[in-house]
Order: C-alpha cells, then sequence, then structure tokens
C-alpha cells in the first residue's frame, strides 16, 4: 500500500515531542486446539518441525523492519500467541539469541513469554529462564474444571496449580490470566479463582470478563452466561478483594502488586511504539519527523513465512494527522491514573487544544479531570469509560 502524504505537525517542536521508547511484540501463531471464544490470531495444526523455519522467519522480519527505522533500544520484549509455549526452550533460546544480536537491550528488560498450563509445556519452564525469559503470563482462565471444559481448554486445574508453583520457582515475576462471566458461574466460583491466584502469589493477575466476540464458536453457538446482576456482584467483590489483597488497577483488565505493572503493557497504554513481528503481528512506530506508522504482516503463518522469504515488508499506513490525539486518548484513558497532559505533546507533537472542547464538555459532566494536569477519567468516567472514548470519537 502506497504511503499517504505526511506533513509533519507545526506542534511538533513547541510540544516537545520526544521520540517514544520502543519495546518488541512477537507472534507465534500456533494453539494446540482453538478455543471457542478467542478470536486472536491462532492457528491449529502446529507440529515440531515448524519451530526453526519460523524463529529464522522472525529474526528476519526484525532484521528488516529495524534496518528501515533505527531503534536505539528495546525496553520489552512479549512473545505471545497463540500459544508460544509449544516452542522448545531450543527454539525460544535461539530466538532471544538472535533478537540480543540484532537490538540493544534496555538494562533490566522484561521479557514475558505467554504459556499454557498443560504438563508438557511445564516441564520447558526451567529452560524458558535460561533463556532469558524473565517473566511468564500463564493463560489459567479458571481453577475450576467445569469452566475449563466449558471454555473448551485443554488444561485442567490441577495442571493450572502445577503451572502456577512452577511459575513461582523459576520465575520472581509471573501473571496469571482469569476470566470472569464464564458460562453458568456464580458469584462464588468467580471470587474463589481469584483468591487462588492471590494465594499462589501472582504479582499481576489479568482478570477480564468472557465476550462473545464475532467469528468464534461462541459467537455461532452461545453458551449460557450469568445475568447482568451476577456479573456486576462479580465485578464489585472481586474488586474488594484485589484492592483488599494489595494489588491495584492500573488499566481496565490490569492488576498488579505495587511496582509490578507489566512494562510492556505500560509501554503500550502509554503510546510508546513496538515493533511487530510473527504472523498478524502489529505495530506502531513513530518517525523522527512525528509521522506515526501502523504495520500489519500476513495472519496466516504460510503466507506470512513466503513474504519473509519474498523479503516483503509489512502492510504500513499512517495515522491520519487528524486522529492522532483521538488515538492517544483511546490508549491513555484505559490507565487508571491517565497519564500527565504533557505527554500527549511529548509523544505525539500535538497539542491538547485539538480536544479540548470535547474535554471540557466530559469534565462538566463529571467524567474526566480538568486536563490541566493529568488526562484521566474521574471513577465515575472511569466506569463509563466506553462512552468517554466515544465522544472522543464522535468528535
Amino acid at each position: 500500500m502506497p504511503e499517504q502524504e505526511w506533513q509533519p505537525p507545526s506542534t511538533l517542536v513547541d510540544a516537545g515531542f520526544e521520540q517514544p521508547p520502543v519495546s518488541l511484540y512477537v507472534h507465534i501463531p500456533w494453539c494446540e486446539r482453538k478455543c471457542p471464544y478467542c478470536d486472536f490470531n491462532s492457528h491449529e495444526h502446529f507440529s515440531p518441525g515448524l519451530e526453526k523455519p519460523y524463529v529464522s522467519a522472525l529474526l528476519a522480519d526484525l532484521e528488516q523492519q529495524i534496518e528501515e527505522q533505527a531503534i536505539p533500544s528495546v525496553t520489552s520484549i512479549f512473545i505471545g500467541g497463540g500459544t508460544p509455549s509449544l516452542f522448545s526452550a531450543k527454539s525460544i533460546d535461539e530466538l532471544l539469541k538472535g533478537v540480543f544480536s540484532r537490538v540493544n537491550l534496555a538494562p533490566g528488560a522484561e521479557i514475558t513469554l505467554e504459556c499454557n498450563p498443560s504438563s508438557a509445556e511445564v516441564e520447558r519452564f526451567a529452560g524458558y529462564r535460561k533463556a532469558g525469559v524473565n517473566r511468564l503470563s500463564l493463560g489459567v482462565q479458571s481453577f475450576h474444571d467445569v469452566a475449563l471444559t466449558a471454555l473448551g481448554r485443554i488444561h485442567n486445574a490441577d495442571q493450572s496449580r502445577r503451572a502456577v508453583a512452577a511459575a513461582a520457582e523459576y520465575f520472581e515475576r509471573f501473571n496469571i490470566d482469569l476470566m470472569h462471566g464464564l458460562p453458568d458461574q456464580d458469584h462464588q466460583q468467580a471470587l474463589d479463582d481469584l483468591s487462588e491466584a492471590i494465594h499462589h502469589g501472582a504479582d499481576h493477575i489479568s482478570w477480564y470478563q468472557l465476550t462473545i466476540e464475532p467469528n468464534t464458536a461462541f459467537y455461532s453457538s452461545p453458551p449460557k452466561l450469568p445475568v447482568e446482576d451476577t456479573l456486576a456482584t462479580i465485578q464489585g467483590e472481586g474488586e474488594v478483594l484485589l484492592h483488599g489483597s494489595g494489588f491495584q488497577q492500573y488499566e481496565v483488565s490490569a492488576w498488579a502488586r505495587p511496582g509490578e505493572a507489566s512494562t510492556h503493557n505500560m509501554n503500550y497504554w502509554t503510546f510508546g511504539d513496538y515493533i511487530g513481528i510473527g504472523a498478524g503481528a502489529h505495530g506502531k512506530l513513530t518517525r523522527p519527523d512525528g509521522a506515526i506508522l501502523r504495520t500489519r504482516r500476513s495472519r496466516i503463518p504460510k503466507d506470512y513465512m513466503a513474504s519473509i522469504h519474498n523479503q516483503t515488508p509489512p502492510i504500513t499506513e499512517h495515522i491520519p494527522e487528524q486522529d492522532v490525539v483521538v488515538e492517544f486518548l483511546l490508549n491513555t484513558l484505559r490507565l487508571q491514573e491517565g497519564v500527565p497532559t504533557s505527554l500527549l505533546g511529548r509523544r505525539t507533537g500535538r497539542s491538547f487544544t485539538e480536544v479540548e472542547a470535547v474535554w471540557s464538555t466530559l469534565a462538566q459532566r463529571g467524567l474526566v479531570t480538568p486536563g490541566d494536569q493529568r488526562l484521566s477519567t474521574t471513577p465515575l468516567g472511569y466506569r463509563f469509560l466506553n462512552d468517554v472514548i466515544g465522544a472522543f470519537l464522535e468528535g
């Protein structure tokens, strides 16, 4: 796709524009089985013979993208999927060694790998740690077998517990993914899941409600989900439990103990840049002149690897100049504390005056703070975040 004409904003220097920090997202697209609720780019029919050529493609992809834009250093690496833990520790080691040889890694950089709790994958944890992974994200979803069966997961509750114990043994930092609002789930079952995750010593919990997305098996054949009153009770009592256990909500579905918020998540939600490599991976890169580019790769693994073999660059689009501030807010307002108002200028070179009229209207309704020091919602606005975001989209 040809690049659109771009004119740097006249406010670029005045707004204090700075080159954003850069993280790296690596997508490994295969799963042993597609879950009925999942709308991520994931594919079945994995075989170990795919690992070596795919790692080679990932490193060639990275090399191509950093040749086109200078990257001073990478602040974090997130290996997501799909199910990255289908790959052997040897393959993850080769991947990370290849990354380390191509980019500078910031001191203390966070390197996260998503893992399934199945027994075969847990056996690889020690190898992942030795390869350089320093944080795991475990796709537990529930500690109840009935719920896991309803979700189409391939692991059971006992395997989840063993995986969490192994994560705690090999890693100082790990996240547990939990879903609530599951088929036929009552509020006590949801709270029991949270309590168990907290008991196991997780420093970060991603806790989110099951939603039925288009192009999923659940969309075609919806399960029976809890009624709105039950969902509200789960949300309210769950938040009380998390707060009482020393967790802080820093993003809509992300809870962490003090100092344990994910570096990679924070870079994303504060409108930092990220290189995306792998089948279906998306990226965001800011040029020195302030132009912001979105990149994406082919979703189908074989098509992706063919495109890398043919040295095809990622599909690239500019964020239109008039959309930059709104896109910044779509990210940053998901953070419970928001961001300093000055970050808008530093990340985008744009001025707050572009959205000041809409912001002022929302402030009068008690949905956002005044905006002179911080761009954030009020507690009421955070409850109705979709309405706040919708106001900016409508302009």
